[in-house]
């Protein structure tokens, strides 16, 4: 079988498991195979070591315009932190647009997005990115179909993964793809990894917690909500301790804020019940009464909307004591 020749694009400043990881994904599919399935590629913008987020530096193998014009099979663009804020040169969108064009598929890990979203190579295409930039790729880049609770995502020839680690899981899915589910699994078992990871990204997400916002009383009024989330916050019972109108007070609220104060409110009571569950032993109904829902299902269905998993589920994967318990025995 003809080797499939990976190249990722490691940008500077560029996070190292955006790199290695995926890369070790590769690498193992190779022993898992028996035979060499893949030929790894690192490719840089300019001469020299590309210094990392970390500080650590990585030896290119090819620089982008300097190296061997060989076709590559896959082409991927590592992420780096403040991608969102790096201007992508026109000769890199050039040499991305020929790369992907010539590639059986291409795509990004975390925010490796930004770039071929500047190329124009995603304009239709559903993506997913890291949570923490979700947003602004949307915005700058309306063309894109973003979808951001993915963990990772397969459209066409693009190939996208959300925030750093989920270049594992799409490096496996990518093995898959290649040289069958048993393969994927034997990789997925040796390196101790999910061979499907439970739930979406924004079960580790914490943008869009309800931090205080708005002129001062307003945010009196939310630092009561999150410090007291068990109390009745209804409309009438916060413009009550703000001494207007509920319809002034709701009024104020989505000027200030973008949204109604329930929106806010439940929001809040998520953030509070996450904590709780990472942080103690409660079951969810114990959780549901601290934190102001009417009963566990209410708490299902808020934390369903605002988390993507059960608190259930949360739970499981984020509480301290499964590991203490563990550690215990």
């Amino acid at each position: 079988m003809q080797k499939r020749r990976i190249a990722v694009l490691a940008l500077p400043g560029v996070q190292l498991l955006d790199v290695s990881g995926p890369l070790d994904v590769f690498a193992e599919a190779n022993v898992q195979a028996g035979f060499a399935a893949y030929e790894l590629t690192v490719i840089a913008t300019a001469p020299g070591p590309i210094a990392s987020s970390s500080g650590v530096r990585l030896i290119p193998d090819e620089i982008v315009g300097e190296g061997t014009e060989e076709r590559v099979d896959t082409l991927l663009v590592a992420g780096c932190p403040h991608a969102d804020k790096t201007e992508i040169e026109a000769s890199l969108i050039a040499w991305l647009r020929a790369k992907a064009s010539q590639a059986r598929r291409y795509g990004s890990v975390c925010s490796g997005a930004f770039a071929l979203a500047a190329a124009g190579l995603l304009d239709g295409v559903r993506v997913t990115t890291h949570w923490a930039v979700a947003e602004i790729l949307a915005a700058r880049y309306p063309a894109v179909l973003l979808e951001e609770d993915a963990i990772y995502l397969r459209d066409g020839r693009v190939r996208t993964a959300a925030g750093v680690t989920a270049g594992l899981d799409l490096a496996l899915a990518l093995v898959e793809e290649d040289l069958g589910r048993e393969i994927a699994m034997a990789v997925a078992a040796q390196l101790v990894m999910f061979f499907k990871r439970p739930g979406g990204q924004l079960q580790f997400s914490r943008r869009g917690e309800a931090a205080p916002a708005g002129r001062a009383a307003l945010q009196e009024v939310q630092r009561w909500v999150a410090a007291y989330p068990a109390l009745d916050h209804s409309v009438s019972a916060l413009a009550e301790r703000m001494k207007v109108s509920p319809r002034h007070f709701a009024r104020m609220f989505r000027a200030d804020l973008g949204m109604t104060p329930a929106v806010w409110v439940e929001m809040a009571r998520v953030e509070a019940a996450r904590r709780l569950l990472e942080e103690g032993r409660q079951m969810p109904k114990q959780v549901a009464a601290a934190c102001g829902f009417a009963d566990a299902d209410v708490l299902r269905r808020a934390f369903l909307r605002r988390v993507g998993v059960t608190p259930a589920e949360y739970r499981r994967r984020h509480g301290g004591g499964s590991s203490v318990d563990a550690l215990a025995r």
